[in-house]
């Protein structure tokens, strides 16, 4: 069954594994039959600094408005990216401040502390690339930033479930490694994963 898959390449730098990755995905979700937009954030042009806060509206760039209405439109939504710092690279952050907003991704109730999921019925594969060893990343440090793109964000929209791959150490990483991990990427983009 085809389906319609949104990549965003969140690593600011096209010429990167997190780049390779994605392209692997991309690629072999195409051949698979699936519909497919890769968007490299590092080549959009948009202020990933929400000005104002919710306070007053900062125009979409036209960047934003085109990655927002192709994941209105999509089943499945991929982002891939490193793990700096914990968590995810400013630019990718930058962009769920601007896009995601109220009225487009969630939309908060009057008078209640609950909120409507405005992406339910989407899927959702991280692929991300850390230099810290996955064990230490999960039983030390608790996967900070898997949190927050899981639960803060993704299952915030509605987008469940949520899968999350994550690579490393990529700065020890062998050459048959990286292969290895591109070669799992693009089992996951074969079956829209």
């Amino acid at each position: 069954m085809s389906r319609s898959i949104v990549i965003l390449l969140g690593h600011p730098d096209r010429d990167s594994l997190c780049g390779a990755l994605a392209a692997r995905y991309q690629h072999a979700a195409l051949a698979a039959g699936h519909q497919v937009q890769l968007f490299a954030l590092g080549e959009i042009d948009f202020d990933p600094i929400l000005r104002h806060g919710y306070r007053q509206i900062q125009p979409l760039e036209p960047g934003l408005e085109q990655i927002n209405a192709a994941i209105a439109g999509c089943q499945h939504l991929v982002l891939v990216y490193p793990t700096w710092w914990g968590g995810m690279p400013a630019l990718l952050k930058g962009f769920f401040d601007r896009a995601f907003l109220p009225g487009v991704a969630f939309r908060y109730r009057a008078d209640s502390v609950w909120w409507d999921r405005l992406l339910a019925g989407r899927s959702a594969r991280v692929i991300t690339t850390l230099d810290t060893p996955p064990w230490y990343y999960r039983w030390v440090y608790r996967m900070p930033g898997h949190q927050q793109i899981r639960r803060t964000i993704l299952d915030f929209c509605g987008i469940r479930p949520v899968k999350i791959s994550g690579f490393g150490p990529v700065r020890s990483a062998s050459e048959a490694q990286r292969e290895a991990w591109l070669q799992q990427a693009e089992r996951l983009g074969h079956q829209a994963r």
